[in-house]
């Protein structure tokens, strides 16, 4: 029996104020696979990741459907723990003396951090605690965030969203903020992640996020899917001039891209 895909949109449109954040979207990606989704802010990235996990939700019409894991119907929680988000905004949104393994133990309950109707069971400091290990960071399982490198930081919410232990990753721009050494190091745990077999969803606007396991690519542009293939025919100065309106050139080296 064929897997089903982790993501299958078909004509999806989502509305966000007075503008289609999302327009006619269709996109699948297959169990295992790593993607990268690219382009510029204002395309619909973030809205795509936010109608993944249901907080934003599309507009129903007639051969338009969205399908998760081969399922329409999810509770929000049962589909939080099969897919793992990686996203800046969950550090933005905690308190800033929340340790950090408080932040991992509050991947268990979907929220910004362990609140007292929370009780923790001991399977889940074992499993807390093996995704700190996972990351190299149990160092940091009583440091608040706030004391913390954002690199440190950003370890912290891969291992949060690895306690699960989901089917899929999905990176919301995860470069930001980072210096050199920080974004190098993400890189490299990207790199080990997809290895081990976790599927890596990437959705960026800097090519250099694109690591070599990721062997296919999305363009959007203005809420659509503008190319879609392998990187090796969409990583291109024509190309990428085209999707980010301006001249650039492009360069590779080590199965890593870069851009100027």
């Amino acid at each position: 029996m064929e897997e089903a895909a982790l993501i299958e949109f078909e004509n999806v449109r989502v509305i966000r104020g007075d503008k289609a954040a999302l327009d006619d979207f269709s996109l699948r990606i297959a169990p295992h696979e790593h993607v990268a989704i690219l382009g510029p802010n204002g395309c619909g990235k973030s809205t795509l990741i936010k109608t993944i996990t249901r907080e934003c939700y599309p507009v129903a019409r007639e051969n338009s459907r969205i399908m998760i894991l081969g399922r329409e119907r999810w509770n929000i929680f049962e589909l939080r723990s099969r897919l793992g988000i990686v996203s800046n905004d969950l550090l933005a949104w905690s308190k800033a003396d929340t340790p950090g393994r408080e932040v991992v133990l509050s991947g268990f309950f979907s929220s910004q951090r362990v609140f007292r109707n929370h009780r923790v069971e001991p399977d889940q400091e074992r499993r807390a605690s093996a995704a700190l290990e996972r990351l190299g960071v149990a160092h940091l399982s009583e440091r608040p965030t706030e004391e913390m490198s954002s690199g440190e930081a950003q370890r912290i919410l891969i291992a949060r969203a690895l306690v699960h232990d989901p089917k899929a990753l999905v990176f919301d721009e995860p470069a930001n903020s980072l210096d050199i050494l920080a974004q190098h190091e993400l890189r490299r745990t990207m790199s080990q992640l997809a290895r081990s077999g976790v599927a890596i969803v990437l959705v960026t606007h800097h090519v250099a996020d694109i690591i070599p396991e990721i062997e296919r690519v999305v363009l959007m542009r203005d809420g659509r899917v503008a190319g879609d293939g392998r990187k090796e025919d969409l990583l291109t100065a024509a190309q990428l001039s085209h999707l980010f309106g301006v001249a650039v050139e492009i360069a590779r080296k080590d199965g890593h891209y870069h851009l100027w």
